[in-house]
């Protein structure tokens, strides 16, 4: 930002409803002081500065003063324009490289990328939250929003993909990912919003169904199954809703769950045996997929 650049950015009210503050005046901050730097929200509806990452407020306004409302100019509140690309990159350990996705990420020339080194069974993942709420915070200035992706795979799978395809939509926050199946952008009106929600749905459904099947398949041949005497399809379930989605360890699913057969009927099962569980799971979900020919 340079010259008069801040007087294109206080020609419109700040979005902010922290700030609020009307056109012809800096931002403020929550203490009634005025802010050192304008926010995101009210200078990216500037198309030259759509991409800066920060808008310094000049000494003329003096930052840190008692914010003191200014007279409007004459010609203010012209209609936000420019269209923001906000990146996004996750490998599922630490061993896995970024490199890829943040290469295709920078080729696409993407304003700014969040990434993290984090598994997708994790329930909450911090950068991938920051995204969102900088893609909200822009688009509710009235700027044109998209979250760019090297693969869908990357942002979830099952419900957690189809969740926050849901937040995206009623943001009205686009998608476009740069690779994979469901490569190209994606409007949040379109159809791939929509096929998300209903893939979802079915997903798990299917993946415990396979595994169950899976399951007396094994029996019938006299394969012995981990933790069958104790474990049903109920227990099943429930282990991999708190493993799946509120992320709790081994220890903490054992003690949520109840062995409802056998000698052991009433007890918690120890996390071995959950263990055992999930491994089964794992491992005939991964043998149904590649018998379907689904993805690994």
């Amino acid at each position: 930002m340079s010259g008069d650049d801040f007087l294109l950015v206080e020609a419109r009210d700040c979005p902010m409803s922290t700030c609020l503050a009307p056109a012809g005046s800096p931002c403020r901050t929550g203490k009634g002081k005025v802010a050192v730097q304008y926010h995101t929200a009210r200078f990216r509806l500037v198309p030259a500065l759509a991409k800066a990452l920060t808008a310094p407020t000049p000494p003329l306004r003096k930052p840190g003063t008692t914010w003191v409302e200014l007279p409007r100019p004459a010609k203010a509140g012209t209609d936000p324009t420019g269209h923001v690309r906000i990146g996004y990159a996750r490998a599922s350990t630490v061993r896995q490289s970024l490199e890829t996705q943040l290469d295709s990420l920078a080729h696409a020339k993407v304003t700014k990328v969040f990434s993290e080194k984090i598994s997708t069974r994790v329930l909450r993942r911090p950068e991938l939250e920051k995204a969102v709420a900088l893609a909200q915070e822009i688009r509710a200035s009235g700027v044109a929003v998209t979250i760019v992706v090297h693969e869908h795979k990357r942002l979830g799978r099952g419900i957690e993909l189809s969740t926050l395809a849901e937040r995206l939509r009623a943001a009205e926050i686009g998608l476009e990912f740069l690779t994979g199946e469901l490569q190209g952008s994606h409007d949040p009106s379109g159809i791939v919003f929509t096929v998300l929600a209903a893939m979802s749905g079915m997903d798990r459904e299917y993946i415990r169904d396979r595994t169950l099947e899976g399951h007396e398949s094994a029996r019938a041949r006299g394969k012995a199954i981990g933790g069958a005497t104790i474990t049903d399809a109920g227990m099943l379930s429930h282990a991999l809703h708190l493993r799946d989605q509120r992320g709790l360890s081994l220890r903490d699913i054992a003690a949520q769950l109840v062995i409802s057969r056998g000698k052991k009927k009433g007890e918690h099962p120890s996390p071995a045996t959950v263990l055992r569980m999930f491994r089964d799971h794992d491992q005939a979900s991964e043998a149904a997929q590649t018998e379907t020919g689904g993805p690994a």
